[in-house]
């Protein structure tokens, strides 16, 4: 089978390996639920890198949109009676409007000032959030709704461990598609030079503005799977600490590298957690294993450590 020695399909198998033995190594319900926040986290990663890594469009606010996907979702099902997963499709399209709507005029913007504009709209959206206590709950958050399969409420961990993992597996494989194909090429071109793009025939307002589309729509339903996962939503989900960390999780794994996204998401999520034995120190190791990384590795771990192991196999 000479396809498992291609790069992303042989990836794409070992990522898959990986989910389907995890839970073999998962004795309670605790270690479950570390890897579905690992997960869900890892599907916003994997969209967000399309914008940020492929397309070098920065974006500060994208824990908005993962709000936006959990309190819209949680809302049309609790308030509305709407089915959980007709919600997550009609809180998509919501999300797909309104990224679509201020993409147009922020995306005009370089560097900067486009870090800024997104920026700008997290945090209306965590306003929002805050202060609409009639629909929201407020800064008290908001009681969510379970996810139904078959009519029956699912409350299992081992049953929502499947469910991140195949919607990351999706997730990753739609993302790997994409890149491959004209549009991903487009993207490529967009982030090495936009006027070099533009010159050969790009169209790359139309680009960025599909791209920050397709980002804010993984990361909604993302966050409408968190909804109806936990048992408590809070405007926290949508803060501008929260979009630093989606932005430092890709980063961490490589940038332009999807496998990078879910494994940068994947350490940054655990490793917390296995730190916690430090106390008062926890974050200073962390920060501390962050930084020796984008010292000595500033490509990111993933693309890093594939272009050392090449490099050690044509020796």
């Amino acid at each position: 089978m000479p396809w498992l020695f291609n790069p992303r399909m042989g990836g794409f198998a070992t990522l898959a390996l990986f989910l389907a033995v995890l839970p073999l190594f998962m004795p309670n319900a605790y270690f479950y639920e570390i890897a579905i926040i690992a997960g869900l986290n890892a599907v916003v990663c994997v969209g967000l890198n399309l914008l940020v890594g492929y397309a070098g469009q920065i974006s500060l606010g994208h824990a908005g949109f993962f709000g936006l996907g959990a309190y819209g979702s949680v809302i049309l099902a609790s308030r509305y009676g709407i089915h959980p997963a007709l919600g997550m499709v009609a809180t998509a399209v919501g999300v797909a409007l309104l990224s679509w709507l201020v993409a147009r005029p922020i995306l005009r913007l370089k560097g900067h000032y486009l870090a800024m504009a997104t920026l700008g709209i997290g945090i209306i959206i965590s306003i929002a959030l805050n202060t609409e206590s009639w629909l929201t709950g407020g800064p008290d958050g908001l009681i969510t709704v379970p996810l139904t399969i078959g009519g029956d409420p699912v409350y299992s961990e081992k049953v929502w461990y499947w469910i991140v993992a195949g919607a990351l597996l999706l997730t990753v494989w739609l993302s790997l598609n994409l890149i491959d194909s004209p549009i991903g090429r487009a993207l490529r071109a967009l982030h090495g030079s936009e006027v070099g793009a533009q010159v050969v025939g790009v169209d790359t307002a139309r680009y960025k503005v599909m791209v920050f589309v397709v980002s804010a729509v993984v990361a909604s339903l993302a966050g409408s799977l968190f909804g109806h996962y936990t048992t408590l939503i809070s405007p926290g989900e949508a803060s501008f600490f929260r979009s630093i960390e989606f932005v430092t999780m890709v980063v961490f794994g490589g940038m332009a590298s999807t496998f990078g996204a879910v494994v940068g998401a994947g350490l940054l999520t655990a490793l917390p957690q296995v730190l916690v034995v430090l106390h008062d120190y926890e974050a200073i190791f962390l920060g501390g294993i962050m930084m020796g990384t984008m010292i000595f590795m500033p490509r990111g771990l993933v693309p890093t450590l594939v272009g050392a192991l090449k490099r050690w196999g044509q020796a």
